[in-house]
């Protein structure tokens, strides 16, 4: 019974809760992968020996939360990270009157080090533990906007290079699931003010002591697991931090130059 399948569900949830952690353990292990289609609902319903009204509950309940994504005649699939799924559920930047624009990114630095107790903190790996240390500086218009510094444990990502993360075709969240079998699913984020210092006042050309939004972010993978922890300075002179929660159910899978959106910024 689907009680035994789903280890995790918090007693006394809704029965389709069950169902639904199932889905996600099966997810976690990489029975279907990234663009991969779920078997058809009888199927489905049969595997956990639940009537369709539940399974369609727990399958729903993961299209809201962007795991899974219908195609109207096609069936339900699992999402797949491209540039514009980045741009709707994990960029929030807008111009000030609202308008989302794609921006370039220029790969200032990428080494390895070691992780710092702030940044073991955020990503649930002992401190000390090799980590990789990105850089990038994101432009929109030609003109500098935000400085991102993201740090991923080098445990998940065998094999990365440089080369592998400069040259990736398509977004940083698509490499994570293309080439490491990793999808990012949520992300929390934290706003505050800060102050430019005198080095990342030169990269976003603003004058040293200049006001920035300072976005921390922890980027998770199925079961809240921690994949990545990302620091972006956003000069907002020309643009602000725009999150419109429950408006991408409405804009999913669509590719508009402006949006209302929620979630999360450039990956």
């Amino acid at each position: 019974m689907i009680r035994k399948l789903s280890a995790g569900t918090p007693v006394g949830s809704p029965f389709y809760k069950a169902v639904k952690v199932s889905l996600m353990n099966a997810l976690a292990k990489g029975e279907w992968k990234a663009g991969d289609a779920l078997p058809a609902e009888r199927v489905l319903a049969s595997r956990f020996d639940v009537a369709i009204g539940t399974l369609r509950k727990a399958v729903g309940e993961l299209v809201r939360e962007h795991i899974l994504v219908r195609q109207q005649g096609r069936g339900t699939f699992v999402a797949a990270h491209d540039r514009d799924r980045t741009m709707f559920y994990f960029f929030h930047i807008v111009r000030h009157d609202g308008t989302k624009e794609y921006p370039t990114v220029e790969l200032l630095s990428f080494r390895r080090a070691l992780a710092d107790a702030q940044t073991a903190a955020k990503l649930a790996i002992p401190k000390g533990a090799p980590v990789f240390e990105i850089r990038n500086l994101l432009r929109l218009d030609g003109r500098p906007l935000l400085l991102d510094q993201i740090v991923i444990a080098r445990s998940l990502f065998p094999g990365l290079t440089k080369k592998i993360f400069r040259d990736r075709p398509n977004t940083i969240y698509h490499l994570y699931q293309s080439a490491f079998g990793i999808s990012v699913v949520r992300s929390a984020e934290r706003l505050r003010a800060t102050t430019a210092d005198a080095a990342t006042a030169a990269l976003l050309d603003v004058q040293p002591g200049s006001p920035l939004l300072e976005i921390r972010r922890v980027a998770m993978t199925y079961a809240d697991a921690p994949v990545e922890f990302r620091r972006s300075l956003v000069n907002t002179d020309r643009h602000e931090y725009f999150s419109d929660l429950g408006a991408n159910e409405a804009l999913a899978g669509a590719a508009q130059p402006a949006a209302r959106l929620s979630h999360s910024i450039s990956a």
